[in-house]
């Protein structure tokens, strides 16, 4: 697929990255904008318009009453899934996601982004705040299409990919994949980065699509302090989860107001959901739905969906219940804007447009989806998964509710409808064995690359090892400190999954602390600054120091090269040779009990 640069008011539509034939001007009036935000942790019932009496949500509340909303919506139970299946229309284990760490939260390369596909036709896009589908060439976001790039690392602020001491408030972000500072708590800088896009693309009177991403009110729970305080009555950890949703809220409502006041709110598709099940709000409100994140419950992933475009008839209060999937919403917005599907893609999903317009549709009735937790290295058939047919769920391929008369899903009714649990198990296996092939597909990162000849690998996708996900985690060392004393000597079996683009000779750099920090590879750190709200920040954990003594790489099992650390060295650095395909990298550092993973990696091609 072709990538744009973006365009300010003063450059051409026509602009092309060079070698690329050219495509047509496309004017804003041509065709609607997009703006779709999507939160994380946030359930279906932690809005005020799905029924929560205590969570203050007046401006999501407010457009969903001008809205079609969607009553049984339903994503992925986690994270990088959910965001892998709305990014594509594909389902989760087709496009290599099906977990959020270990080198399994990356987008394959062979697929096709909303960014890459509106790009194409003549589109802006933006994606700001919560990408989590790698890290790395050819995986991150600037990659798939999207011409304007604001993020944090990994799959949240202060997880180990992210920038250094990073705690919601303030620190770096990534813009068009260089740290830059910011200034604020992280929602508010993810939308204000966003709306600065939006109004740049009016400015040039260009059309655009702006993905907002929030990593709230995914914990470690913050929030400013004054949205805490709105929740005096609930516990610390449930305020602070709710003021984070408020502070969403708020957003929100600022970014509608910016599309009047810049007068494209009647030609702007707005749409709002989430990304998973509750995080944090079961205990006070779940629409009656059981389970939370994570679980093959309804309440796992049945999420609410809010869609407003006035120019197309969408603005007033329609609400739809019948069964559909983020699978559904690259071909739905495709449908609606007039742009063609690429020939080289066949989507999992289809348009819902004739639901968000509340119309009977009769086609939708025997409608078969699948959605599932897997959050293993492979994936395993059944595992945690919903098989859903209209109200019918067939929960892990044995249990079977029907929804509309048992919501709770308390009552197990296979044994009286062994038909229809026989019809769904066909469903699944079928599913499966469609799928299954492309399981053994790992997602490499590409080393040697010119577009990205400088790559840093991080813990945080380890495959093998159970990897420090969190920089908590890195400056606990927990690994090398166990909470049990082991009487093995420590082994890593860990590696990261390379693809070497171009034989040669590449610098290894090894770090047990990311480079930005400055410290010492055997050197302890200081604690960090704490943050509003109800959970210490990562930052707050000591960092304790490794008595790291040399250093080794192995390359597909085998170590190729080594050397001893120098006192007060921040980073040692090792020359290799590598061939061209796929390898398994995993360099460590040599202990007096063993071994540790180095938590950093950087690879750099030496001669070009």
């Amino acid at each position: 697929m072709s990538r744009w640069l973006f365009c300010l008011a003063f450059v051409f539509a026509s602009s092309l990255w060079e070698g690329l034939s050219p495509v047509h001007s496309v004017h804003a009036a041509d065709r609607p904008n997009v703006v779709l935000v999507i939160t994380d942790d946030q359930g279906y019932g932690d809005c005020g318009f799905t029924g929560n009496k205590v969570v203050h949500t007046p401006n999501i509340d407010a457009l969903a009453a001008e809205s079609s909303v969607l009553t049984d919506y339903h994503v992925a139970p986690t994270c990088s899934p959910t965001r892998s299946a709305l990014v594509t229309g594909h389902w989760t284990n087709r496009t290599g996601v099906w977990h959020t760490i270990s080198g399994r939260s990356m987008l394959r390369d062979n697929e096709v982004t909303f960014g890459e596909i509106f790009s194409d036709a003549g589109y802006q896009t933006g994606m700001f705040g919560k990408w989590h589908l790698g890290d790395n060439y050819p995986y991150r976001a600037e990659d798939n299409g999207f011409t304007e790039v604001y993020r944090h690392g990994g799959g949240g602020v202060g997880q180990t990919p992210d920038f250094w001491d990073n705690a919601y408030f303030g620190g770096s972000y990534f813009h068009n994949g260089k740290p830059v500072k910011a200034e604020g708590f992280c929602t508010d800088v993810f939308f204000k980065e966003g709306n600065r896009f939006i109004r740049e693309c009016v400015e040039a009177d260009e059309p655009f699509f702006a993905y907002i991403a929030t990593n709230a009110p995914h914990g470690p729970l913050h929030a400013p302090q004054k949205y805490i305080d709105m929740y005096p009555e609930m516990r610390d950890n449930v305020a602070t989860f709710f003021g984070m949703i408020t502070n969403i809220d708020d957003n929100v409502g600022r970014t509608r107001e910016l599309l009047r006041e810049l007068g494209v709110h009647d030609n702007t598709i707005f749409i709002f959901t989430t990304d998973n099940g509750t995080a944090g709000g079961a205990s006070v409100y779940n629409a009656g739905m059981r389970g939370k994140k994570g679980s093959p419950y309804e309440g796992g992933h049945r999420v609410p969906f809010v869609m407003h475009y006035p120019k197309g008839g969408f603005a007033t209060s329609k609400t739809n219940d019948t069964l559909c999937h983020a699978v559904d919403i690259v071909p739905t917005l495709l449908d609606m804007c007039g742009v063609e599907t690429p020939d080289t893609v066949k989507f999992d999903g289809t348009s819902i447009l004739s639901l968000l317009k509340d119309e009977a549709d009769s086609s939708f009735n025997d409608r078969m989806l699948i959605t599932d937790s897997q959050r293993v290295i492979d994936p395993i058939k059944w595992r945690q998964s919903s098989v859903m047919q209209d109200k019918w769920r067939l929960i892990n391929g044995k249990e079977l509710y029907n929804i509309a008369n048992d919501p709770g899903q308390e009552n197990d009714i296979s044994g009286e409808h062994p038909e229809q649990v026989a019809s769904m198990r066909e469903f699944y296996e079928a599913w499966w064995a469609e799928l299954e092939p492309t399981f053994s597909q790992t997602t490499e990162m590409t080393v040697g690359h010119p577009d990205h000849p400088v790559v840093t690998f991080t813990a945080h996708d380890w495959i093998g090892q159970a990897p420090p996900w969190n920089q908590s985690a890195i400056r606990a060392a927990a690994a090398v400190f166990p909470k049990k004393a082991k009487k093995q000597d420590l082994t890593h079996n860990g590696h990261w999954a390379i693809n070497v683009h171009e034989a040669g000779k590449f610098e290894v750099a090894l770090r047990r602390w990311p480079e930005e920090s400055g410290a010492a590879i055997a050197a302890a750190v200081p604690p960090g600054e704490d943050v509003p709200g109800s959970s210490p920040a990562y930052r707050t954990q000591a960092g304790r120091a490794i008595p790291v003594q040399s250093a080794e790489i192995r390359v597909d099992g085998e170590s190729i090269a080594s050397k001893t650390i120098g006192e007060g060295d921040s980073v040692v650095t090792m020359e290799i040779e590598l061939s061209k395909g796929s390898h398994q990298l995993a360099p460590v550092f040599k202990i007096p009990t063993g071994e540790v993973g180095a938590y950093y990696c950087t690879l750099s091609r030496i001669g070009k």
